[in-house]
């Protein structure tokens, strides 16, 4: 049974077979069929096929009157999917592939891509890969891409030429989910063969030993050998190599390495307790391409000589009490060494021979790399000597021995009975001071004008307000724009012409017009010298007012030092200036003679030309 259909009529089911109902398929056939009665579709054919067809479209037929003739009928299509089952294994479509790989191909890199193919979809189609034998388990492995179901085959292991150029993997695919129902039509896998072939590229030099350990001794002469480092070329050229040191690693040049044997030999005297190990990178290059570089690793420990002197392991402090008491111990001293025996340090300590039979101190050796400071006497003062000053002799158990001179400062102190230094150094016998009172009222001055000082200084650095605004202090700085303009000589309305005409009227010769001066002016014009601007042409009356102006602003002491805007108010009817140029210049009245222009040479003969000729009118003409 794949379905059931069902149809419905809207007459009468008890008027006779109206409402009877009889199914068919009408296309469809031979895959399917259904029942007249009922409406159920079954297959009609078993074993079908979803690889050759997956879907079929049925057209079902209803008709009602039994089916008989003259009956009235409906159809309806029908469409049915064939689902997947696993009934097909996976097959690769070669059963030999080839491949080729370059030998230099890093590790977990791809090496090829399989897909053994499947007519199946979805889960079963999945599938798993696996190497079964051949060279490949130990250098490659295969996993399954879930997205494209291909085999990948991936690199373990580095690949060398030189060792094996060729690789045969042998690959079985097999079905991840398998139906039992179909287990007879054969096995759900496959297999099939890869040759992996490695080709060979120029490769660095390759060092035997990665890193090679060495020792030198501290005190070794320039030039001695300390190792040898070896490198090959891994290629069947076998090309020649070429040693030298990476300086980024011995920057102090301590190390030279010969090119052709690779002997590494000393290059500075070396110092053990600045450096005890030297790791240099040594560089191997091929010969015929110094672009393969092969780099190996030289560790060179620095072995200890005895060349430190001990000394103390501290700077001592040593106090001594006034009341100390013979045989006390005053100070506890050590050493410290800066080289390293094997056995470890053993140190000896005495008075330096100078000082040994002092009257006041003895040394005692502690036998543990310690001494004792003890007091030979009692009875110290600081009056007498305020501080006394002990060489020791210190010397170490190597080979040869050293030692070293160290000088332990013992200042005599002032303590309470209980041994606790109250004060140290020396005491002066007489002694004035001030009492604390005093001092603390020489304190208080000096806070008191230092204060006094300050507020001084604020004072003269704080900058005196302006009276008026920074904008407002020249007014010639500021250009007022009205965006209006007149009318001309032919406007007569926007001012008093009348005004303007009568200037006796207007005239006041002690007022400034562009400014307001404190004083009155001083100049002051006679009577009789004023002129009568009425009787007295356009271009003249102009000419005298603007020179009467100038002298007002050049004899007035009131006006300020500087340009000052001039209003006239009034509009000329033309200038009676004459042309400035120089060419009309010959016709004036003038008395200057230019004759000696021609004694000036020829760069100066077209001037003569048109200055020295008393009849210089003609040359204009």
């Amino acid at each position: 049974m794949v379905v059931q259909v069902a149809a419905t009529d809207a007459d009468d089911p008890t008027y006779g077979n109206s409402a009877r109902v009889i199914y068919s398929i009408v296309h469809g056939q031979p895959y399917f069929s259904v029942e007249p009665k009922t409406g159920v579709i079954r297959t009609a054919l078993s074993n079908m096929d979803r690889e050759t067809r997956d879907q079929y479209v049925l057209v079902i037929q209803a008709k009602d009157m039994v089916g008989q003739m003259g009956g009235l009928s409906g159809t309806t299509t029908v469409t049915v999917t064939l689902t997947d089952v696993n009934d097909n294994p996976p097959r690769f479509t070669h059963k030999n592939y080839q491949y080729t790989v370059l030998e230099s191909l890093p590790v977990q890199s791809v090496v090829a891509r399989i897909k053994a193919a499947d007519a199946d979809i979805g889960s079963n189609a999945e599938m798993d890969y696996r190497l079964m034998d051949g060279d490949g388990p130990g250098k490659f492995n295969i996993t399954t891409d879930e997205n494209t179901q291909d085999g990948v085959v991936i690199l373990l292991k580095p690949l060398d030429f030189e060792t094996k150029s060729s690789y045969s993997l042998r690959i079985e695919a097999t079905n991840r989910n398998i139906d039992s129902n179909f287990l007879s039509s054969g096995p759900f896998s496959d297999t099939t063969s890869v040759k992996v072939t490695v080709e060979d590229v120029n490769e660095p030099p390759v060092f035997s030993t990665p890193i090679s350990k060495m020792v030198v001794s501290e005190d070794a002469k320039l030039g001695t050998s300390i190792g040898r480092v070896s490198a090959h070329d891994p290629d069947n050229t076998n090309n020649g190599i070429r040693y030298s040191i990476d300086r980024n690693t011995d920057l102090e040049r301590f190390f030279n390495v010969d090119a052709l044997s690779g002997v590494i030999s000393t290059a500075k005297p070396l110092d053990r307790e600045a450096n005890m190990v030297h790791n240099l990178t040594i560089l191997a290059i091929e010969s015929q391409d110094p672009v393969q570089i092969g780099k190996g690793v030289a560790l060179i420990t620095v072995l200890d000589i005895n060349d430190n002197a001990p000394v103390f392991a501290i700077d001592y402090e040593t106090l001594l009490c006034e009341n100390a008491r013979t045989g006390q111990v005053i100070q506890t001293i050590s050493a410290v060494d800066k080289d390293e025996p094997l056995s470890g340090h053993r140190f000896y300590f005495a008075l330096a021979a100078p000082v040994a039979g002092n009257p006041n101190f003895t040394l005692r050796d502690n036998k543990d790399n310690t001494a004792s400071i003890v007091t030979k006497r009692s009875g110290f003062r600081r009056r007498e000597q305020a501080i006394y000053r002990l060489p020791v002799l210190i010397v170490d158990s190597g080979s040869p021995a050293l030692s070293s001179t160290n000088t332990l400062s013992v200042r005599v102190c002032d303590c309470d009975s209980d041994g606790v230094a109250l004060s140290c150094g020396a005491v002066a016998y007489t002694a004035t001071g001030l009492s604390t009172g005093a001092l603390l009222a020489i304190l208080g001055c000096i806070i008191t004008l230092l204060v006094m000082v300050l507020l001084i200084v604020t004072m003269r650095r704080r900058r005196k307000e302006p009276l008026i605004l920074e904008e407002e202090r020249d007014i010639r700085e500021n250009i007022v724009r009205y965006d209006d303009e007149g009318g001309g000589e032919e406007d007569t309305e926007a001012f008093d012409m009348v005004t303007l005409r009568n200037l006796n009227v207007i005239r006041d010769p002690n007022v400034r017009r562009d400014v307001t001066p404190d004083t009155p002016t001083f100049f002051h014009y006679p009577s009789t010298t004023r002129p009568t601007y009425k009787s007295l042409p356009d271009n003249v009356v102009f000419r005298e007012f603007i020179w009467e102006r100038l002298k007002d602003a050049d004899v007035d002491p009131s006006a300020p030092p500087y340009d000052s805007l001039q209003t006239y108010a009034f509009e000329g009817s033309g200038s009676v200036a004459e042309s400035l140029s120089s060419l009309e210049s010959l016709s004036t009245d003038s008395d200057q003679n230019y004759d000696y222009l021609s004694n000036w040479g020829p760069r100066f003969k077209k001037l003569a030309d048109l200055y020295g000729n008393s009849d210089g009118t003609s040359v204009f003409s």
